[in-house]
């Protein structure tokens, strides 16, 4: 009795762990193990309690696991993907940190000759990090490693010309749900972890990050050490003419990383990797070199030479990167470790990559392959993650397309419409039978798209004083989408005025520390000069860039506004100018409306402010040996996120240095006043963006959205819906017409849609009554073919009944 309990116990349990490893293996018996199950397993097998005892390799992923990297070359042609807008923004944060770090550190050839250093103090390395990462959530990490010895400072007393030994500002997001700072017990993204692992015991190699005992170090070991033996011309240079407040100029020619133009690029990315005893997560580093003349003063120029001293290291989360489960094709070309894991049905239906998914099945919807529909009672493609969760019943029954019955040829001639359809079309847009031209064609009730953009697209450098100053400013509908698709580069401005902030709020001139340490210096031209122009120099998208202070808030200065530009896409030549040389009333930059509207809405009430928490760890002395708490720890400042800042309307500044059509965005930063007893207003740092950059979105919206284009498509609204494309700029066209549910597309043809620029296209020749086949862009009832089958067959049943009924009546 009790060995045939045993068995039944036994076999009890064997079932069990059988259960728990199918479980565990996958979701459900149809779905085979495949890339993605072993990249989660090696993802989830690491965590910060067993990463120290870990093999090497376990602390990487494939490089293949991050796929669609952002190539410099590929950014001004091809169109990004949503789900790479993230990944872009650290590839640009790091080339702009790179640009300048490599300025500043050169711009001592700008000042006087003298016994003591230019070079920034630590604090302000240590705030330019914490603000790479307090102004943008995707941001995990930010950190500046030189190379041994490279490390100039003005941070201790009696140490011109001598270099750290190693010298690594980082900060990091910290997970402050248990800290005591925050009562709430959220989690607010607002903690910083910021520490310099220079400082670290001279004996210990597994701290020193230039050591192969520092198992996560790949970031190093990309650029760094560089060798120059002999040569001046390894590194590229770039030249910024500066116009000072005094009507002086300076060119100046500065070496920083590789262009554009050159191979590999100014960007390498690391294999994704465990941030072992750090943050304890899954990271993916962008890193760029940072170029300075070494050695310094020997008094023999020919000996020192241009070099990669450093390196700007800014990281992300691997988690959040969205992975693409589809078949490689045009658009998945590789290498992507989890290309064809999807689980659309090829036979009917086809992947494509949704965006917002991060590191997780799912992120995808199959859809109808040419020559297929979906069913009558299905309204939209299958979700990939439905399809994921589906059991092998729900599989095997369902997710599948129909076969078109009857599928036309797509005509190859056509002629011009017949005068009752062209009247019904034109009645479904009577903007095209009267309508404005030029400038007026903005403030009719229902605009005609075509005259709004060739108004716009007819203002240039050589027009813009045939128009009127008020015709240059256009509503703000007309940049609608600016928010969403110059995101990236609004935050560049909100990353500065967070570092200024922090900087006015936090580091002390005044202050005494013990031994040799002193504090930072005040802010300088040279480096507000070069954050400047570090944003035009680091996103493509951004022409301009300004730093505007409110009067007597700059060191000796009564009016300061460094403002650089470019005058050419793809160029090593930029400009800088001091717009406090414009004095006069209606020149001065004070009066500027995205300033006036934001020193008026910051003028008293600064409770909306961002509160951003650091716990610094600086070097005990010169040498570093370990680290210590900051005097003042944890210490905090306030800062304006991305919502707090202002977008001005689109504007052709025919008098200004770039004369295209300018979205600017404008952010606020803040300092204590003379007593130090409350925040002020300092000024504001504003980029502008060429609009004709943007993408127009045609399609039809909530009534609120301040969109001027907005439902002006011409897709068969009975028969199909609009659907926005990304990618076409400010034309028309930028849309598909897809078919509604219950219809199908009629053509033999490689796409399931109406494209929206040949619809455009279509319907303009119908405006000007030439020939078209604009009549020919609708969507077929589902079905139409099977029920003329139907028809036939009960026709020819009737014929029969009819034949007997006569023969036997």
């Amino acid at each position: 009795m009790l060995s045939a309990k045993s068995t039944i116990l036994a076999r009890s349990y064997a079932l069990f762990l059988l259960t728990l490893v199918v479980g565990v293996f996958a979701q459900f018996e149809w779905q085979q193990r495949d890339a993605f199950d072993e990249i989660k397993y090696r993802f989830d097998k690491v965590n910060g309690d067993n990463c120290p005892i870990q093999h090497i390799s376990d602390l990487y992923l494939p490089e293949d696991t991050v796929s669609h990297k952002p190539d410099i070359k590929e950014i001004n042609i091809n169109p990004i993907f949503p789900n790479r807008t993230a990944l872009l923004h650290l590839h640009n944060m790091a080339l702009s940190r790179s640009f300048f770090w490599s300025y500043i550190l050169q711009s001592r050839f700008i000042r006087p000759a003298i016994n003591d250093t230019y070079d920034p103090g630590m604090m302000y390395y240590f705030l330019s990090t914490v603000a790479d990462v307090s102004a943008n959530p995707y941001i995990n990490a930010s950190a500046i490693y030189f190379a041994p010895n490279s490390s100039y400072t003005s941070s201790y007393r009696g140490f011109f010309n001598k270099t750290f030994p190693r010298f690594g500002p980082r900060t990091f997001r910290l997970d402050d749900f248990n800290d005591p700072i925050h009562l709430q017990k959220i989690s607010t993204w607002n903690t910083f972890d910021v520490r310099d692992l220079g400082a670290h015991p001279p004996d210990t190699k597994s701290q020193d990050y230039t050591s192969d005992l520092y198992k996560i170090n790949e970031w190093y070991k990309t650029w760094l050490p560089d060798d120059v033996e002999g040569r001046h011309d390894t590194k590229t240079t770039y030249q910024v003419e500066i116009r000072y407040a005094n009507n002086t100029n300076e060119t100046f020619t500065f070496h920083g990383p590789p262009g554009a133009d050159e191979n590999p690029g100014p960007i390498k990315w690391t294999r994704p990797y465990f941030d072992c005893g750090r943050s304890n997560k899954w990271l993916v580093s962008a890193v760029v070199p940072i170029a300075d003349i070494y050695p310094r003063h020997t008094q023999f120029r020919h000996i020192e030479y241009p070099k990669y001293t450093a390196i700007a290291v800014l990281e992300m989360d691997f988690e959040r990167l969205d992975i693409n489960q589809c078949p490689k094709g045009e658009g998945n070309k590789g290498p992507n470790h989890f290309a064809n894991t999807a689980r659309c049905k090829k036979e009917t239906t086809e992947c494509e990559p949704l965006h917002g998914w991060g590191f997780r099945r799912g992120g995808y919807q199959c859809r109808c392959k040419p020559g297929f529909r979906l069913p009558n009672v299905v309204r939209r493609p299958y979700l990939g993650e439905i399809v994921e969760r589906a059991s092998a019943e729900q599989y095997y029954n369902d997710y599948d397309c129909l076969k078109i019955g009857w599928v036309q040829k797509v005509p190859i001639q056509w002629e011009r419409v017949s005068y009752d359809v062209r009247e019904k079309y034109l009645d479904l847009h009577p903007e095209y039978r009267n309508y404005s031209t030029g400038s007026r064609s903005l403030h009719e009730e229902h605009i005609n798209i075509d005259q709004v953009l060739k108004f716009i697209h007819g203002v240039n450098y050589r027009t813009c004083k045939n128009f009127h100053p008020q015709d240059l400013i256009l509503r703000g509908d007309v940049g609608y989408g600016a928010k969403e698709q110059f995101e990236n580069e609004a935050k560049m401005a909100v990353r500065l005025a967070n570092f200024i902030s922090a900087f006015l709020q936090i580091s002390d001139p005044n202050e005494v520390y013990t031994g040799k340490r002193v504090a930072d210096k005040p802010l300088t031209e040279d480096q507000m000069i070069g954050e400047t122009l570090a944003i035009v120099l680091g996103d493509t998208k951004v022409w301009s860039a300004s730093m505007l202070w409110e009067r007597n808030k700059f060191t000796n200065r009564t009016y300061f506004a460094p403002h650089a530009y470019k005058t050419e896409l793809n160029t090593r030549k930029f400009k800088v100018e001091d717009l406090a040389r414009l004095n006069k009333t209606h020149e001065i930059y004070t009066e500027k409306k995205y300033f006036k509207f934001l020193k008026q809405r910051w003028s008293t009430n600064f409770d909306d402010l961002e509160t951003f928490y650091m716990k610094m760890k600086l070097r005990h002395n010169e040498t570093g040996e370990y680290m210590q708490k900051y005097e003042h720890y944890p210490n905090s400042y306030r800062a304006a996120s991305l919502k707090h800042g202002y977008w001005a309307q689109p504007q052709f500044d025919c008098d200004g240095y770039v004369k295209k059509w300018l979205v600017t965005y404008a952010a606020p930063f803040f300092g204590w006043d003379s007593l130090k007893v409350k925040l002020e207003f300092k000024g504001v740092v504003a980029v502008s963006m060429d609009m004709l950059q943007l993408d127009i979105n045609q399609c039809p919206d909530s009534y609120f959205e301040p969109n001027a284009y907005k439902n002006t498509h011409k897709c068969d609204e009975r028969t199909s819906y609009c659907v926005p494309i990304m990618g076409r700029g400010y034309e028309t066209g930028g849309y598909k017409c897809e078919c509604l549910q219950g219809y199908e597309y009629p053509f033999e043809d490689l796409i399931t849609y109406y494209d929206g620029q040949l619809v455009e296209a279509e319907y303009q020749n119908i405006v000007v009554d030439k020939q078209s086949r604009y009549d020919t862009f609708h969507c077929r009832l589902a079905g139409a073919s099977a029920l003329q089958v139907a028809t036939s067959l009960l026709v020819s049943l009737l014929g029969l009944t009819l034949i007997l009924m006569y023969k036997f009546r």
